[in-house]
């Protein structure tokens, strides 16, 4: 099935023609609904914790209730990469402590004294370095430094890290300890920071390391297998990813037996790979291989099983078996609430209630839907009070929902709420007011109140401009909208065609000269320059949307 293009924070805005889409893989026939955004700390720490255990058990740092350097130049290595040494404890150790110490300062916010920490350790190191100590130690040790400033999310420093150890690393011989895990890490690292030419380069060297080592089906192969993977099916290599999956599947198989745990992740891997796709027949095996070993190891009622209902549901929705999908979400609610396998507040639970409710809405169970989205209301009115900032998105959600059932009254007192919630929270130049602005300011204009509704926009177009740029997609979104509803008043068509060659350009920067968005948008400039008798310039606009249609026609809509 094709994918289809919503709007990023806005549904209802797409009655004003609007075209600044995400694209799902399961079909949602025109309506798009909110999650409530999360940052949340932990899963940074969580994602470092993840990378030094490639380390096959341990893999960092040393620092434990101190804030001196604790780098020293020992003739020892980590014992427990490929290149094993009984003589790596202590180093190990410290390392390890380090990055536990570290973890632990910015999980207690205090993470000043984590870059404190770091700092000091990494000026130690690098006095090696310009003492002529060029080495695998350094090499690691700037590793362990380096997922620290992770943690942080001080990217540009992993950054100039991993450029210090590239030099290291490029004149260290294959043999050296422990090299493959630091090879791993960088590669992860790289991988973090958007340069997946040397991720990949990092991942195969490692590879090779090990293979060498322990032959091409080895265990210690899968971590390595597994960061290539989802770095070449990031970066358009979908195809050679899907093959390694399988690889890494059969070595573990080989390993653990067919019915092992370990085994889902990279099942789950591959799954969301073939989805992201637009292989939902494909995705189909893994997931339901998934929700079967779940089933097998931890009975019906556990929450995981309804995890992987989850993911099977996606899949039916992806294959278009709308009913079927709706089932499963519903069992896996049902499954995951029952077991306590988390609060019905998590974000995880959130964003299935919402998938659900988009189904609904989609096959025309309006009313099903409300119900869904009136219990996260409820839900999030218990766990996080009265006025809590994330209830301005269940509003929208419920004002999204009556205006697709022709409510416009009763959506416009939610959005109203909606605004009144945020604004008690964050200033009145804050651009996340302006999402339920514009979304209230739709809602007015299908009330006939065109006036009003221009006003709001004009409110929404300022602040988005001042927030983020003349040139953006938010402004773009805006001006759309603005053009829909002084149509509506009669304003002169000039303006409104200057208008409209804005938000093309927005566009063609945005999402590209040929891509799909812009049709929509061409058309309308085509309407303008028709009404002003302006043939000639709406010629060749003509024939791009011809290329355009040609190129997109057998994209199915939904």
């Amino acid at each position: 099935m094709g994918t289809v293009s919503f709007l990023p924070n806005s549904t209802s805005l797409a009655r004003c023609g609007l075209c600044f889409p995400v694209h799902l893989q399961c079909p949602s026939y025109g309506i798009k609904l909110y999650r409530v955004p999360m940052v949340h700390l932990r899963s940074l720490l969580s994602s470092a914790k993840a990378r030094s255990a490639v380390v096959h058990g341990t893999a960092v740092g040393n620092a434990i209730g101190s804030t001196s350097p604790l780098i020293q130049r020992p003739d020892l290595f980590l014992d427990n990469s490929s290149h094993a040494s009984n003589n790596a404890d202590d180093f190990e150790k410290q390392l390890q402590e380090l990055f536990d110490e570290v973890k632990t300062l910015i999980s207690t916010g205090k993470t000043t004294d984590a870059i404190d920490l770091l700092q000091a350790n990494y000026h130690a190191v690098k006095e090696q370095i310009d003492s002529g100590f060029s080495g695998i130690e350094e090499a690691a040790t700037l590793d362990i430094i380096a997922l620290g400033y992770m943690a942080i999310g001080d990217l540009k420093m992993v950054g100039s890290l991993l450029n210090m150890m590239s030099k290291i690393i490029d004149s260290l011989d294959d043999d050296e300890m422990i090299l493959d895990s630091v090879l791993v890490h960088m590669g992860s690292m790289y991988s973090a920071i958007g340069n997946f030419r040397k991720s990949i380069s990092m991942y195969e060297r490692a590879l090779k390391i090990v293979d060498n080592v322990y032959g091409e089906h080895n265990i210690f192969l899968v971590t390595p297998l597994l960061g290539l993977a989802k770095v070449l099916g990031s970066n358009g290599r979908a195809s050679e990813a899907a093959e390694i999956y399988k690889r890494v599947i059969t070595i573990m198989e080989s390993r653990y037996g067919a019915d092992n745990a370990n085994i889902i992740l990279p099942l789950a891997c591959l799954g969301n790979l073939l989805l992201g796709q637009g292989k939902a027949d494909d995705a189909e095996h893994p997931f339901t291989r998934i929700l079967n070993l779940h089933t097998t190891l931890y009975g019906g009622k556990d929450g995981r099983v309804g995890m992987a209902l989850c993911s099977v549901a996606h899949v039916k929705c992806a294959q278009g078996n709308a009913d079927e999908a709706i089932h499963l979400y519903r069992k896996a609610l049902e499954v995951i609430k029952d077991s306590g396998y988390m609060t019905l507040d998590e974000n995880i639970m959130e964003k299935m209630r919402i998938d659900l409710v988009e189904l609904l809405h989609a096959v025309g169970r309006s009313d099903e839907g409300r119900e869904l989205l009136e219990e996260c209301l409820v839900i999030t009115q218990k766990y996080k009070g009265e006025d809590h900032p994330s209830l301005a998105t269940h509003f929208v959600n419920l004002a999204t929902s009556y205006s697709l059932s022709k409510d416009y009254g009763e959506a416009e007192r939610l959005l109203r709420m909606s605004l009144r919630v945020l604004m008690k929270s964050v200033g009145p130049d804050d651009p996340s007011i302006t999402f339920p602005m514009l979304q209230l300011a739709v809602t007015l204009s299908n009330l006939q109140r065109d006036k009003e509704a221009e006003r709001l926009t004009v409110e929404v177009l300022r602040i988005r401009e001042a927030a983020f740029g003349k040139e953006s997609p938010p402004v773009g979104e805006a001006l759309d909208c603005l053009v829909s509803i002084q149509t509506r008043l009669g304003e002169d068509d000039d303006k409104l065609l200057e208008l409209m060659k804005r938000v093309l350009a927005i566009q063609e920067r945005e999402f590209g000269y040929e891509s799909e968005e812009i049709l929509t948008t061409l058309k309308k400039i085509i309407y303008y320059l028709n009404k002003l008798g302006r043939k000639q310039e709406k010629m060749p606009l003509q024939r791009r949307v011809s290329v355009l249609r040609e190129k997109y026609k057998n994209t199915v809509k939904y």
